[in-house]
C-alpha cells in the first residue's frame, strides 16, 4: 500500500518541481528583460545627446573630436544588446507559421533544430569574440587613447552569450505556444488590432 501512495505522489512531486522550475526561469526572465530595457535605452538617450550636441558644437563652429568613432560604438552596442533584447521576446523574424501548421512531430523537430542551430551559430560567436580581444587588446581608440578596443568590441561576446541566455529563457514559453499550434506572428497581429480598436473606442468617447 505504501509503494502505491509513493508511486501517487511522486507525478505530483516531480510537476511542482517542474512548476518552481518555471517560475524561476520567468521571473529571471522578466528581471533580465528589464535590465536590457533600461540599459538599452540609456544607450539610445546617450546616443541622442551625443549627436545633437555635436550638431549644436558645428552649429556654432566648434567640434567633437571623439564624436564619429563614440557614436558609431554606441550605435554598435545599442544594436547588439538591442537584438539580445529582441531575442527575449522573441521579436526577430522567422517563420513561425510554417512552424505551427506542420504536424505536431515535425512541428517539434523544426523548432528544436533551429533552437540548437541559433545557439550553436552564437556559442562560435561568442569563443571567437573573445579570442579577437586578446589581439585587439594592445590598440585603443584614435580620439580617445585611454579607451582600449578590447573594451569597445567586448560587446561581441557579452552579446552573443546574452543572446544564448535569452533563447533559453524563452524557449519555454516559445515550446508551448509550439506545441498549441499558435502563430506569433498572427498573435502580434491580433493584439495590434485589439490595441488599435480600444484606442479608436477611447477616442470616440
Amino acid at each position: 500500500m505504501a509503494s502505491h501512495v509513493g508511486a501517487a505522489q511522486a507525478p505530483s512531486a516531480t510537476t511542482d518541481t517542474e512548476g518552481d522550475v518555471m517560475k524561476a526561469m520567468d521571473q529571471l526572465r522578466r528581471i533580465l528583460e528589464r535590465l536590457l530595457e533600461t540599459f538599452t535605452v540609456g544607450l539610445l538617450l546617450a546616443l541622442t545627446a551625443i549627436v545633437l550636441g555635436a550638431v549644436a558644437m558645428r552649429t556654432f563652429g566648434g567640434s567633437l573630436p571623439w564624436y564619429d568613432e563614440v557614436a558609431s560604438i554606441n550605435l554598435a552596442w545599442l544594436s547588439f544588446y538591442g537584438a539580445c533584447l529582441a531575442t527575449l521576446k522573441r521579436a526577430h523574424m522567422g517563420f513561425p507559421g510554417i512552424v505551427a501548421k506542420s504536424p505536431p512531430a515535425i512541428r517539434s523537430a523544426l523548432f528544436l533544430f533551429s533552437e540548437a542551430i541559433v545557439i550553436g551559430f552564437f556559442s562560435v560567436v561568442a569563443w571567437y569574440g573573445y579570442r579577437v580581444l586578446e589581439v585587439l587588446a594592445w590598440d585603443s581608440l584614435v580620439a580617445l587613447p585611454s579607451i582600449g578596443l578590447d573594451f569597445t568590441q567586448s560587446v561581441i561576446p557579452i552579446s552573443a552569450v546574452l543572446f544564448i541566455l535569452c533563447e533559453l529563457l524563452s524557449m519555454p514559453m516559445a515550446w508551448r505556444k509550439m506545441r498549441a499550434g499558435v502563430d506569433s506572428e498572427e498573435e502580434a497581429i491580433e493584439e495590434a488590432i485589439r490595441t488599435a480598436e480600444a484606442d479608436l473606442k477611447e477616442h470616440r468617447s
